[in-house]
């Protein structure tokens, strides 16, 4: 039945409205920075479950499953050489990828690149043991690693450059802090769930079999995912504001020969908070576990109450961007790690009281840093230069600042002491303050 509206109206109201409707749609008056915020949360949480899934095995699961010839310690440095590979070989993956992006399109490469990842994630849930098949064991999660960080490298779909150029400009700081609550989500979900297996079934059970459901899981996640972004970048209305904005591919040898140089400067401006990322996810949980008593699912509980503290910390990083800037709270915030760095030797050594106090204070830092620390410098990219240029500095960031700290500082505490986790934490520090700098000058020069 028709309402008293709907009989009033016109006889040719509904073709103004359509009309109206089609005004908008080419306009963009449809495409709101929220919608595009909804995609980016979506698709960041599913890639940081992924990792986290990840590196908490490396410390649960793979040191027993694929290096039990070997030392607990050196079994858990071994796994974490591993984690890295990602790191090393996704630059490749988005080279590949905006190749593949530009002869057949953006819905194809995410494709691609998320079928790719779910596949190489399933498989390492059906992964044989040591004892099994020998080396083909570590042979065939070294490959399934190696196509994860091609996947992930692939998986860059444009939405938070997007998001930054559509937001107000009084809230880029808010919008720009959404996406990076995914790692808080995919953290509190991945750690979640293996503690309660963890806790739940007796450690052959875990070992057999409980350890592969959050892979399942990961790849159920990555379907939904893959799903719900294609809908997003694939969608009329959003391509044709990625093509308004000039957010297109371009050759990664192209973009290193003429904006280099902001490609470093983006990557290294976020190291401290990179740096600070796997030193208070990944590396305290080997750590504690290696050198006190305290068990694995009480320590994963802990950092799940410090993932909820490190989204609100993001939250405020948005409201103290807008407010401060985004540059001076990066730098702020780079000094702080940096006084936090001379004390974690003390916390991680002050038993469980210490430990404790170390992963909530981590998490705030953590999040109030990386919060920030997308597309920190990604403005100074020539327009059609940002797509490809945002992808590259998140790349490095990744591989220099994150990579290797989870190994770099198991191994050198080890051996030397946990003073090397103070100087890792020191040397982002140093060179996220030096690049703000050296990018502080660069835009006076400009203006002059």
């Amino acid at each position: 039945m028709s309402s008293p509206a709907s009989a009033a109206r016109p006889a040719g109201g509904f073709a103004e409205e359509s009309a109206a409707s089609l005004a908008r749609a080419q306009t963009h008056e449809e495409v709101t920075p929220g919608e595009i915020a909804v995609g980016v949360i979506i698709g960041r949480s599913s890639e940081y479950f992924d990792f986290f899934v990840f590196g908490i095995a490396c410390v649960l699961v793979f040191p027993y499953l694929l290096f039990p010839f070997q030392s607990r310690l050196d079994g858990t440095l071994l796994s974490f050489a591993l984690l890295s590979v990602a790191f090393v070989v996704r630059p490749v993956g988005t080279a590949i990828s905006m190749a593949i992006q530009r002869r057949w399109g953006r819905g194809t490469k995410m494709t691609i690149a998320l079928f790719l990842l779910g596949v190489c994630t399933v498989g390492m849930a059906f992964l044989p043991s040591y004892k099994d098949v020998g080396v083909v064991a570590i042979v065939a999660l070294l490959v399934l690693r190696i196509g994860q960080g091609l996947a992930l490298g692939g998986s860059w779909d444009g939405l938070p450059s997007l998001l930054a150029m559509t937001a107000p400009k009084n809230r880029r700081g808010w919008y720009a802090m959404i996406g990076q609550l995914g790692a808080p989500v995919g953290f509190v979900l991945a750690a979640s769930l293996f503690a309660y297996l963890y806790g739940s079934l007796t450690a052959e059970e875990f070992l057999a079999w409980g350890w592969r459901y959050p892979f399942f899981v990961a790849f159920a996640i990555n379907v939904v995912a893959l799903f719900a972004r294609l809908r997003l970048v694939v969608g009329q209305s959003y391509v044709e504001l990625l093509d308004e904005r000039d957010l297109q591919p371009e050759p990664v040898t192209r973009v290193m020969r003429d904006e280099g140089r902001n490609v470093l400067l983006g990557a290294f401006a976020a190291l401290a908070s990179f740096a600070l990322f796997h030193l208070v996810t990944v590396f305290p949980l080997s750590w504690i576990t290696l050198h006190s008593d305290q068990p694995a699912t009480q320590i994963l509980g802990v950092q799940i109450v410090g993932a909820f503290l490190a989204a609100g910390a993001i939250m405020i990083s948005g409201w103290l961007s807008d407010h401060l800037g985004r540059r001076k709270l990066l730098g702020g915030m780079a000094v702080a790690i940096g006084v936090f760095s001379f004390m974690a030797p003390a916390l991680l050594n002050a038993g469980e009281v210490g430990s404790t106090m170390f992963l909530l204070l981590g998490f705030v830092l953590l999040g109030l840093s990386y919060g920030q620390s997308s597309g920190t410098v990604t403005s100074n990219f020539s327009t059609h230069y940002r797509y490809t240029g945002a992808a590259l500095s998140t790349d490095i960031a990744w591989l220099i600042g994150a990579a290797f700290a989870p190994l770099v500082a198991l191994g050198l505490s080890s051996r030397f002491g946990l003073v090397a986790v103070s100087l890792y934490l020191l040397s982002g520090v140093v060179c996220t303050l030096g690049a703000l700098r050296i990018n502080r000058r660069f835009e006076q020069q400009q203006r002059d």
